[in-house]
């Protein structure tokens, strides 16, 4: 009986060496590759100082207007894939990281609209890129757009929302989701343990699907994923509410704006939402589309007939088409305004 007890403690004890070994040797991988990451792929850009911290900005072409190029929550300035290029064949076109994603620095202020706004203006000026700016903001993104053109009005010449997430959404979609209970995202600090474990980087096919389209699975690993991405990612989603209070009711003139929808349902049932819930929700969303039509009186919807979420990877040439036409359409790049722009 004691041999066998001893055998059995040596078992385990063996068992469990090996886990730990295996989980160490996962963390030493992890630090070992990310080092080299960051040889193997520099910023594209340049890091441009914000006000105590630097934003990774990209810019592309030449001309006026400038693009200015908004991502959603979790998306980096990757997620436009080659839209930068295309767009910069007939203006200016900048994409950036927000404070901690991909190649930016990590904010010391907190992740609300307002913050997020006032030092993206900050590093424009810097960087030397001038207004006017037409602002095109995908999801969340777009929130962060429309407090860009309402703080800085003047600066501001036009706005595509590209199935931009509404102000009220959340209020009539709470009760849903509460009473659905569906499957979420792993909190930050099993993100971050994850990530530093190397689990997204040795099994990305199990560790993202859901999370990270496919193509998008090696550039999350090697550039995005880090312990300053998943903790702005969760600290912009807790504050999200006060951009949306921020823009609330809002009405800007005359400005140019097109509110690019999606028209292929989203199936969040994947997530464990019911049939009837995903209905109710993505009805919410679309009531949401066309109510920010009244953001302006020079307003248009334009619905993306082949996409879901994620316009700008399934119809990315309608993006470019809406913000191409936007452009030529506008009265606001005459030489006899542009000097109220470029003027410091």
């Amino acid at each position: 009986m004691k041999q066998r007890r001893r055998t059995w403690t040596r078992i385990v004890f063996l068992i469990i060496s090996c886990l730990l070994l295996f989980v160490i040797s996962g963390f030493v991988y992890e630090w070992i590759a990310s080092k080299k990451d960051k040889s193997q792929y520099p910023p594209p850009g340049e890091l441009v100082d914000a006000g105590g911290y630097r934003l990774h900005i990209r810019k592309l072409g030449n001309g006026s207007p400038t693009i200015l190029l908004e991502s959603g929550s979790g998306e980096s300035s990757l997620s436009w894939r080659d839209i930068p290029e295309k767009l910069s064949s007939f203006a200016t076109v900048v994409s950036y990281d927000r404070a901690g994603y991909a190649w930016s620095e990590e904010a010391n202020t907190p992740r609300t609209g307002e913050n997020i706004v006032r030092e993206l203006h900050v590093a424009l000026k810097n960087a030397g890129i001038q207004a006017p700016y037409i602002l095109v903001g995908h999801s969340l993104g777009g929130m962060y757009s429309r407090l860009y053109a309402q703080t800085y009005r003047d600066e501001v010449a036009g706005l595509v929302l590209v199935d931009a997430r509404p102000e009220n959404d959340a209020r009539r979609t709470n009760k849903i989701y509460a009473k659905e209970r569906p499957k979420v995202n792993p909190s930050p600090l099993i993100s971050i343990l994850l990530e530093k474990s190397g689990a997204f980087r040795l099994f990305p096919n199990f560790m993202l699907t859901g999370r990270v389209e496919y193509q998008d699975r090696k550039s999350f690993v090697n550039i995005v994923a880090s312990s300053k991405y998943f903790r702005s990612v969760a600290e912009e989603g807790d504050l999200a509410s006060t951009t949306e209070d921020a823009i609330r009711g809002q009405h800007l003139g005359n400005l140019p704006v097109r509110v690019i929808a999606r028209g292929i349902q989203q199936d969040l049932t994947q997530f464990g939402i019911s049939k009837r819930g995903n209905n109710q929700i993505e009805q919410s969303w679309q009531i949401g589309q066309r109510e920010m039509l009244n953001i302006s009186t020079n307003s248009k919807l334009i619905v993306a007939k082949k996409s879901e979420h994620m316009i700008i990877h399934d119809q990315p040439e309608l993006v470019i088409q809406v913000i191409r036409e936007l452009i030529t359409n506008t009265s606001h790049f005459q030489s006899t305004t542009s000097k109220a722009y470029t003027d410091d």
